[in-house]
């Protein structure tokens, strides 16, 4: 079974574009773990398809708002259709569990005792500003993060929250996560 986390980081923002659809806005980067190689990578828009290789070969996709953001603006630039992967994203788990929605940062602060690098809206400005390697190291560091969350979730069965600066548990069901019904048909890209 082969396991991808991912994020992704925009040229521009929301209201950079007049929309708040996420298939509206233009990739900067895409970052990924590999868990089959144990390898890190980032890719521009112009390596999609070195990218398109793996993910057509991938079982699980992972990642943090991945349903409702990342994966439908990749999804524009994918020849065929992600969404046919099997996506587990840690937000909508959290949610599930809680019944609201946390930040990624405070999740990994209060599990993992690290957190984000930076933020978005940062990015965003050091895509602007020609830093491309900057944003590259940030969307890895948040794929690092989201990793961990996603092993110690899968380890002990729950993660962390601060709230009103306490420390909190919660439960999480993973049982499903490494399940694979059928391996989908898609579209491969032609390489």
């Amino acid at each position: 079974m082969r396991k991808i986390v991912f994020d992704i980081e925009t040229a521009n923002t929301f209201a950079d574009v007049g929309s708040s659809k996420p298939e509206d806005l233009t990739l900067a980067v895409v970052s990924i773990y590999d868990y089959k190689t144990d390898s890190y990578q980032s890719f521009l828009e112009k390596d999609l398809n070195k990218l398109w290789k793996i993910i057509e070969d991938t079982d699980i996709l992972i990642g943090y708002n991945s349903d409702h953001f990342d994966i439908p603006l990749l999804n524009k630039y994918f020849p065929g259709d992600l969404f046919q992967i099997k996506s587990i994203d840690l937000l909508k788990e959290i949610h599930k569990s809680l019944g609201r929605r946390i930040k990624l940062d405070i999740v990994a602060e209060a599990t993992l005792g690290e957190g984000k690098s930076s933020h978005g809206l940062q990015a965003i400005r050091w895509w602007q500003e020609g830093e491309i390697e900057k944003v590259c190291k940030y969307c890895e560091q948040d794929v690092k993060v989201t990793k961990k969350i996603y092993d110690y979730a899968l380890t002990h069965g729950k993660l962390k929250y601060k709230d009103l600066g306490k420390t909190k548990e919660f439960p999480i069901d993973t049982s499903s996560w490494e399940t694979i019904s059928q391996k989908p048909s898609l579209t491969k890209t032609l390489f």
